[in-house]
């Protein structure tokens, strides 16, 4: 069976499809960022606990990654997707009901396990499905919708925030993802490269330790745990610098800070293409390169410049996170879903660790101690990428050296 090729009907629907994906998830799970300074307000914590709202969602998010993908190879691919989408639909208009702070937290975990039915499965599902020399601009505009899944959902947390009160905002942040899981479920062509396999544990974590023996790969886990540790460190904390004096901007102003994640809707989909024609570690690296110059920047009191550091990051994390998970679907020759879901977990992980730990950093240091563990993780990043190689021949051979 053929391929879905660049420019059929069935690459366009499938990119549209995973776009609303994307778009759903992303505005799920970090519907509470916005909301971190007045979930410390009305619940009186602080703000390193008021982060554990998007935590501990990611943290379930990526121990489920781990046995989802596993699942998927069972049970198929567009199936526990959609499931996974109309659960987190459900349940995101769940939260906005919560009584307490507690009730809240054990939602979003909930949250997160059913999350990972899309992020564990749509990378693999584009390297199953999409020819290979296509394969970067398809990951890049999967990317793409969560890029513009978290812009719009934070805005529109903001701004309903500012209208009536973050429990309605988030209630429409689960219509709006029942929308999208719709879209998806009758958009997303069927699997033609995919055969199901009997579920065997044993097989699957012979598979899953090779996968981390595989040391390109884990090069590559590695570098997703300080990418999104570095970009939630900035955008869980940010929010707490511009509510307070000298910018005292209001809820809405702020959440438009998210708009900067349209530069990353186009340079997922543009720095993806370049790594394709380029070379994945030279493009990955000047991705990095940029992002330290930005959060080099917000170190300025100015707000224009605070602004233009914010989008340099912005561009250049969703730039490397395209490139780095494209290229785990290549090195990985078998298990794909189980590849791409370790690469989450990391990823996830990086959230989780980077988001809480910058909270006790802000409180001790203010936005400095922010930016310094954001430079020690792209700093950390610049070291593992230079072990990655600059070329890869994506055959069957072995692939397991990870230096030069």
């Amino acid at each position: 069976m053929s391929y879905i090729e660049k420019g059929s009907k069935e690459f366009k629907k499938a990119n549209a499809a995973l776009f609303a994906g994307g778009f759903s998830t992303f505005a799920v799970l970090y519907s509470t960022q916005p909301l971190l300074p007045y979930l410390s307000k009305e619940f009186n914590i602080s703000p390193a606990t008021a982060s554990l709202s998007l935590s501990v969602t990611t943290i379930s998010l990526a121990i489920s990654l781990l046995i989802v993908g596993s699942l998927s190879e069972a049970l198929g691919r567009k199936s526990v997707m959609s499931f996974s989408m109309f659960s987190a639909s459900i349940l995101a208009m769940l939260t906005a009901l919560t009584p307490s702070f507690h009730y809240l937290i054990v939602l979003r975990i909930l949250q997160g396990f059913v999350l990972s039915g899309l992020s564990a499965i749509a990378m693999a599902y584009l390297g199953e499905e999409i020819e290979e020399k296509s394969l970067g601009i398809a990951m890049g505009m999967f990317i793409s919708g969560n890029s513009l899944g978290g812009m719009f959902g934070r805005i529109t947390i903001g701004i309903f925030t500012d209208l009536f009160n973050w429990r309605i905002a988030l209630f429409s942040i689960g219509i709006l993802s029942l929308i999208s899981s719709i879209l998806f479920f009758i958009l997303l062509p069927p699997s033609k490269h995919f055969s199901p396999r009997t579920l065997d544990m044993k097989k699957l974590t012979k598979s899953m330790l090779s996968h981390l023996k595989n040391s390109n790969l884990l090069c590559l886990f590695i570098l997703g745990f300080l990418l999104l540790g570095s970009l939630v460190s900035l955008y869980n904390y940010i929010g707490f610098q511009l509510i307070a004096p000298p910018y005292s901007l209001s809820p809405t102003i702020v959440s438009f800070i998210f708009v900067l994640y349209l530069c990353g809707t186009f340079s997922s989909t543009w720095m993806g293409h370049l790594a394709d024609n380029y070379g994945k570690q030279k493009i990955l690296r000047i991705a990095l390169f940029i992002m330290l110059a930005g959060i080099g920047i917000t170190l300025t009191k100015n707000l224009a410049l605070k602004i233009l550091g914010i989008a340099l990051l912005t561009f250049g994390f969703f730039g490397g996170h395209s490139i780095a998970s494209s290229w785990v679907g290549h090195l990985a020759t078998h298990d794909k879903a189980q590849a791409s879901s370790l690469y989450l977990f990391f990823y996830y992980i990086g959230s989780s660790v980077g988001g809480t730990s910058a909270g006790t950093f802000w409180t001790n240091y203010g936005w400095v101690g922010v930016v310094g563990i954001i430079v020690t993780f792209i700093v950390v990043a610049f070291i593992v990428s230079s072990k990655l190689p600059k070329d890869i021949v994506i055959d069957n051979k072995d692939k397991n050296s990870c230096t030069q």
